[in-house]
């Protein structure tokens, strides 16, 4: 890959039922409405079902095989059983040929973080201001030095913030701007 550059990852953490899925949908939907390539990960800590239990994917896995692959005309994915949790570079890796990645629930692991902090759920971050690189909420007494904070609403300003940081200097549907 050397030559090639890095796909920007960004991160979006915060406690649990802070709204941070809510964002990433929302956040998505507005990147590719602007035309970027998004690819997204979801971190769990604990194994997850992605197949339906029952179906024939599921089975296969169940039976043993360490790589299980489903495929049908407008989808194709893979699920493979690990000895080590992957990195955000290997996931990045992983992602293929996209324009950023938004991941979820890395609390502690990724150089850009978006934490989102819902007032009914909590008044206090699990990131420290040099750790975030926005913040989103609905408790207005929450300000941090540096931070751009924005309303969980703002789901565009939040979009905006990205592609100018990010994504910058790329064409929308991949290549470099004036190519």
């Amino acid at each position: 890959m050397s030559g090639t550059p890095q796909v920007p990852l960004v991160s979006i953490v915060g406690k649990s039922d802070s709204g941070k899925t809510t964002l990433v949908e929302g956040v998505v939907r507005e990147l590719v409405a602007r035309g970027w390539r998004i690819a997204t990960c979801k971190h769990h800590i604990h194994e997850v079902d992605i197949d339906v239990p029952g179906k024939d994917s599921w089975r296969h896995a169940r039976a043993g095989s360490c790589v299980t692959m489903i495929s049908s005309p407008t989808q194709f994915a893979r699920v493979e059983k690990i000895e080590r949790e992957r990195t955000l570079d290997e996931i990045v890796e992983a992602a293929g040929d996209v324009d950023i990645v938004i991941t979820e629930g890395f609390k502690r692991a990724g150089s850009v973080r978006i934490e989102v902090s819902r007032l009914g759920r909590s008044d206090e971050l699990i990131s420290t201001s040099d750790e975030l690189f926005a913040l989103v909420t609905d408790n207005a007494d929450l300000r941090l030095e540096g931070v751009p904070v924005f309303d969980l609403d703002d789901i565009a300003g939040v979009a905006s913030l990205i592609e100018r940081t990010f994504l910058t200097g790329v064409s929308p549907e991949g290549g470099a701007d004036g190519d």
